[in-house]
């Protein structure tokens, strides 16, 4: 795994950013730059939302890649000396689009590629009927294993996203315990590890009232305990008031877990930073 150590003080970096380019968030992507400096961030990336084919009627979740990466390198130049500003993007993966997203891939010059779940079975979790012929059990599981299989068909990303947010979805009582899902899910970081990959922390988790990260502090403890330690740090925010949320509480929580290091991304290359130098 070819990485970069780095041991200088920084104050804080917000690695899941989705601006007016996503058409769930509301902010303007020179806002979420002004919110970040004054909240005293030094790095940022945009991840905005490609979802190919996200609802199984063939309508996609896009943007259009060069005026997005136009706008990037403008305040990128704009905010220099201020603020570090890098490329990336959130990829809803589903097993029938993977070849679209290696010929994106391809052909551009990213920072950072978040691989996440939006849809499974080609059902969207937010407003699809993925959870209505399955009992939660099955449906969390089913989840989890479309994740695990498509992942030995696809590598090209930085981490996973929201590891566990089909949590978020399905309206349920009660969250499953992670023991319902524990084997899967350690087979999934397990995997992740072999291929020299990461996870996020995901504070979105906090907001939305689960009363835990994203993925949870449980799953945070087997990817560290399996050897884990490429980590970003991500707000998942879609408004300015969103950006770098909860992020000192998230920095104690995986100090405590052990990791000792978050990461950053430059040209799909991680570097680490020591944790407490954040703190």
């Amino acid at each position: 795994m070819e990485t970069t150590l780095r041991l200088e003080a920084i104050l804080m970096f917000d690695y899941h950013m989705h601006s007016h380019f996503s058409p769930d968030a509301s902010m303007a992507m020179e806002d979420a730059i002004k919110t970040s400096i004054s909240k005293g961030l030094t790095e940022i990336c945009f991840t905005d939302h490609l979802d190919y084919d996200y609802d199984g009627q063939g309508n996609d979740i896009s943007f259009d890649w060069p005026s997005y990466l136009e706008h990037i390198n403008k305040l990128q130049q704009k905010y220099s000396g201020q603020i570090v500003i890098k490329k990336g993007v959130e990829f809803g993966l589903q097993p029938h689009i993977l070849d679209k997203y290696e010929k994106d891939v391809s052909n551009l010059d990213l920072d950072f590629i978040i691989a996440s779940i939006h849809s499974v079975e080609k059902h969207d979790l937010y407003e699809g009927n993925y959870f209505d012929d399955k009992d939660q059990s099955k449906a969390y599981l089913n989840y989890f294993q479309s994740l695990y299989d498509m992942l030995h068909h696809y590598e090209q990303y930085s981490v996973l996203g929201h590891l566990d947010v089909i949590k978020r979805y399905g309206h349920y009582d009660i969250l499953l315990p992670f023991e319902a899902f524990e084997e899967v899910t350690r087979a999934i970081l397990k995997l992740v590890i072999e291929k020299g990959r990461g996870i996020e922390l995901n504070t979105s988790g906090i907001r939305y009232q689960l009363g835990d990260y994203h993925p949870s502090l449980d799953i945070l403890k087997v990817y560290r305990e399996l050897g884990g330690e490429i980590i970003t740090l991500g707000s998942d925010s879609h408004t300015q008031n969103q950006i770098a949320f909860d992020f000192p509480n998230a920095l104690k929580a995986l100090e405590s877990i052990g990791f000792k290091y978050i990461s950053s991304f430059d040209k799909m290359k991680p570097s680490f930073h020591r944790i407490d130098h954040l703190l």
